[in-house]
């Protein structure tokens, strides 16, 4: 495995999280994690020892081939650096472990004050009643006022069960670690895994958070052609047809128009992306 000695001296580092499992509705956070470190081609500084921490019958361990060779893959929480031209982003991906959760998350913490990140993204994805055809909702929070002012975020009010995102958010703030947490709604009737969808709106609005262009990549017609899918799908059947457009018709009605605030980010990240491509 390797260690984390090469997570120290990074550039203007930020961290971005997210955890298979109970927080990962259609493996949407998740899959930003994925779509960052195969597009930025990040390399991997650090992992758990995953003996520790999941139950293999809950995780279980997978097997594939590589090069002609079969392959056996341990479930594990692993640390990868992404290198952008502006910054340096540390990716932190795995499943969320079934045991000891204070001593995994003290390893992790350990490994955050290597880095000092200027800031902590953590990301999430939850079954909601929204429908696939509207753009999809994500909600953020920060961990302080002024971070708050700062990026539009409201403080966080939840009360009730959690899971490792919840803590580890907990504990970064308490390091003192700025830290954001953004959760996608992914619609409860279409659940089942990849939602590019909802990965795609979690990267924008990382985006937006670290005021870092992205390249999307795959994401954009990946997200086009899963609409299409499910749009198949609901119109082969009347009932969902239905169920559909009466969130359609919610959604719409609970919809602001853009404000000025909105269409400025969203301007604002049009221009990112034109001069990464110029560059």
């Amino acid at each position: 495995m390797a260690d984390a000695r090469g997570l120290r001296g990074l550039r203007n580092p930020a961290v971005v999280a997210a955890f298979g499992g109970w927080n990962d509705a259609g493996e949407a956070a998740s899959g930003v994690i994925d779509h960052l470190v195969d597009h930025y081609k990040a390399r991997l500084e650090f992992a758990i020892d995953p003996e520790e921490f999941y139950d293999f019958q809950v995780n279980r361990p997978t097997t594939r081939t590589v090069d002609g060779e079969r392959v056996l893959e341990w479930p594990t929480t692993e640390v990868l650096v992404a290198e952008l031209p502006e910054r340096d982003l540390v990716l932190i991906g795995g499943p969320e472990p079934n045991y000891r959760w204070q001593e995994y998350i003290a390893r992790l913490l350990s490994m955050l004050r290597s880095v000092n990140p200027e800031m902590v993204v953590l990301l999430g994805a939850m079954l909601t009643d929204t429908p696939h055809t509207r753009p999809v909702p994500v909600s953020g929070t920060a961990s302080s006022t002024r971070l708050g002012e700062d990026l539009g975020l409201e403080i966080s009010d939840y009360e009730g069960p959690t899971g490792i995102v919840g803590v580890l958010s907990h504990e970064c703030a308490q390091l003192g670690f700025p830290v954001v947490s953004l959760w996608a709604s992914v619609p409860h009737y279409v659940a089942e895994p990849p939602n590019p969808k909802a990965a795609l709106a979690l990267l924008t609005r990382v985006e937006d958070v670290l005021n870092l262009p992205l390249d999307a990549g795959e994401l954009t017609e990946d997200a086009t052609r899963w609409v299409e899918q499910v749009d198949e799908l609901v119109s082969d059947d009347p009932d969902i047809a239905s169920y559909v457009a009466a969130l359609e018709e919610r959604s719409d009605a609970d919809t602001p128009a853009p404000s000025g605030d909105s269409i400025a980010a969203e301007f604002e990240r049009y221009l990112r992306r034109r001069d990464r491509r110029r560059g």
